[in-house]
């Protein structure tokens, strides 16, 4: 009877093609562990969710993540990697609170609104100067031609923009500590990950299950402004405490390393981008050649995590999207910021259901014709 449940639940998962922008798609493999460890972690007797967080078992999760996660992205010994609680929004202040002294001044790009909302709590510990935006063409953009202070403590960025479809394709050479919000699109391409001197994003969309965040720092950025940190908000506690300065978001952090082992047996963040290629090339080439649609991002700086688009005839937008409910295509609507359709490709979505979205794009094209 069990055997059967197990390729009931499965069945169901893969006829669901899931784009949500995040909480997002999670691979099936990590979805069956994870659903058996909820009745019983490992042959403990005990749920996941009721094991103790500093017992063997829980640390070994926690460390098998941190260890999961240099080992993918290469970093090199002066990395610590923490898991910690509320997300990067948390992370838009506790950056600038470790890293910029009152009275100094972070260098921050404007692409979206996630970066706006990094520049507004900066502000509250020092100056910022915004050095490029995208903001007067409603982030469909990537700007590039800018000049980083020399005098600027750190240069932030947010790599991929969730909302509006772009991506730094290009990561910006600066002499300066780079900081960035990856959050979605944390390990789904390869690219020099030493180059940062500190990364962080929340772990829902390539990583993981909401409720975890991760942070990659560098020890030796850490313990140069005079302000006194709360505990909570200061990485140096964190590390010193392996991430369970206080409880960690225990089941996330599991979700995590399930999916951490999944990447790297598909065959790591080379393999993983291969695949993410593929599918944004297939579905970005539907979107140029199909004349009901049309993409919403400058074509050098397009997402290949956040697909955007929308049809020259706003009119069939709702019916298209009835259309493509009942082909079991979810979470295409786009955001309200952008309108028309948001299809997100993260790591763990399949070929297939990137297939399954260009014909159904064919199809209702040809209806329309």
């Amino acid at each position: 009877m069990e055997q059967n449940n197990e390729a009931f639940n499965l069945d169901r998962k893969m006829k669901v093609h899931n784009f949500n922008a995040g909480p997002s798609v999670l691979p099936n493999e990590v979805l069956y562990k994870a659903s058996k460890a909820l009745i019983d972690f490992e042959g403990s007797g005990m749920s996941i969710l009721e094991i103790g967080h500093r017992t063997p078992p829980f640390v070994a999760v926690i460390e098998e993540a941190r260890s999961l996660v240099k080992e993918l992205m290469q970093l090199d010994d002066d990395f610590e990697v923490l898991f910690l609680h509320g997300g990067a929004s948390t992370q838009f202040l506790t950056v600038p609170m470790n890293l910029l002294e009152s009275g100094e001044t972070a260098a921050y790009t404007d692409t979206g609104v996630w970066s706006s909302k990094a520049i507004k709590e900066a502000k509250l510990f020092g100056y910022v100067d915004v050095v490029s935006s995208s903001r007067e063409r409603n982030y469909n953009y990537i700007p590039k031609d800018f000049t980083v202070p020399a005098q600027a403590k750190y240069l932030h960025i947010t790599t991929n923009n969730t909302i509006y479809g772009t991506q730094w394709h290009h990561i910006p050479e600066t002499d300066v500590p780079l900081v960035a919000d990856m959050s979605s699109d944390i390990l789904s391409r390869t690219m020099d990950f030493n180059k940062f001197a500190l990364i962080y994003g929340g772990v829902q969309k390539n990583m993981g299950a909401a409720g975890a965040t991760v942070v990659c720092v560098r020890k030796s950025i850490l313990g140069k402004v005079s302000r006194n940190i709360p505990s909570m908000l200061d990485y140096r506690v964190h590390i010193e405490n392996g991430s369970m300065f206080n409880t960690p978001p225990v089941f996330p952090i599991y979700i995590s390393m399930l999916t951490l082992r999944w990447l790297k047996g598909q065959g790591g963040v080379a393999a993983i981008e291969k695949l993410n290629d593929r599918k944004a090339a297939l579905l970005y080439g539907e979107i140029d050649e199909n004349p009901l649609f049309r993409g919403t991002v400058v074509k050098e700086d397009r997402s290949k995590m956040n697909v955007c688009f929308v049809m020259d005839k706003p009119e069939l937008e709702e019916e298209f999207l009835k259309f493509t409910k009942k082909e079991d295509i979810v979470g295409i609507k786009g955001h309200r910021s952008v309108g028309g359709f948001r299809a997100s490709i993260y790591n763990a979505l399949p070929l297939e259901s990137v297939e399954v979205m260009v014909e159904a794009m064919k199809y209702f094209s040809m209806k329309k014709a």
